[in-house]
Parts: structure tokens; sequence; C-alpha cells
């Protein structure tokens, strides 16, 4: 097998494991433009040779390397955690007494 036939096999088990729209935790970058570990963020798309596309939460646009940086799938408790937080706005916020 030649490393095209490499990446595109490996490339078509990210784009199932990884789905647009997959939310995604970043623990470690191995890249000078790293993204900050902890960033959370997005799935976009994943290219031929198995990169991942991302929207970084912190407006960042740097894909992920499978074979080189370390991430993690977001729960769906983690997920929902997210969106009910997002869901929140000024009027539902706590009350501060004085």
């Amino acid at each position: 097998m030649n490393e095209w036939d490499r990446l595109s096999r490996m490339a078509a088990g990210v784009k199932a494991r990884y789905p647009k729209g997959t939310r995604l935790e970043l623990m470690n970058m191995n890249d000078a433009q790293a993204v900050p570990s902890g960033t959370r963020g997005t799935v976009v798309y994943v290219d031929d040779i198995g990169q991942i596309g991302m929207a970084w939460d912190n407006g960042r646009t740097l894909a992920l390397n499978v074979e080189e940086d370390s991430f993690r799938k977001l729960t769906p408790e983690e997920i929902e955690a997210e969106q009910q937080t997002d869901d929140m706005d000024e009027d539902d916020s706590p009350v501060q007494s004085m």
C-alpha cells in the first residue's frame, strides 16, 4: 500500500468518527501556531488526508492533525451543558443582591 492509499483509508475512518458538527476538546496541539489546550470547537470538515478542519470557540480555524495532536470528543452530557449555557440570556441570569 502506498502512502496516498494509507492516508485515504485513514481519512475515511476519521470522517466516520468525526462528522461535520462533532464537538471536540483539544488536549494538546503539536504546532507553532497552536490553539490553547482545553479549547473546544466544532468539526467543519475532514480533508482527504484525515486532517480535521475546526471552528474553534476562540475564533481560530487551525486544523487538527490526527497523527500528532491529541483531542477528545465531548460527551452528550457536556454538549447538553454547553447548550443550556448558550440558551441562557441576560433575563435568565441569576440576580445578585447588594
